[in-house]
């Protein structure tokens, strides 16, 4: 059982910068990757950043620039830096774990960010 645990969200001024973590923990095969996302209009979620088992970054041209994406393998964590943060930034932020032959999904941490 795979379980993924966020934590690092809460309330920003636009401007501002935030640091999740998502800690994963569990028997994991085939490990590909593990990135955040977010829900979007239209959509149920959207990828805002990624990195492969190589360490191979993706992201979203609206976070680019701003976010940085990174893993710390000794601890089964991945962080998300968020700087320059805007209130088009608000979300749910939610973590996956890729793997085969399954994916997983945390349970989301909330970025608010408002003056």
């Amino acid at each position: 059982q795979v379980q993924l645990v966020e934590s690092g969200g809460g309330v920003v001024q636009p401007g501002g910068s935030l640091r999740l973590s998502c800690a994963a923990s569990g028997t994991i095969f085939s490990f590909k990757g593990m990135g955040w996302y977010r829900p979007a209009p239209g959509k149920e979620r959207e990828l805002v950043a990624t990195i492969t088992s190589d360490g191979s970054t993706n992201y979203a041209d609206s976070v680019r620039g701003r976010f940085t994406i990174s893993r710390d393998n000794a601890k089964n964590t991945v962080y998300l830096q968020m700087n320059s943060l805007k209130p088009e930034d608000t979300a749910v932020y939610v973590c996956n774990l890729a793997a085969w032959p399954a994916a997983y999904w945390g349970q989301g941490t909330q970025v608010t960010v408002s003056s």
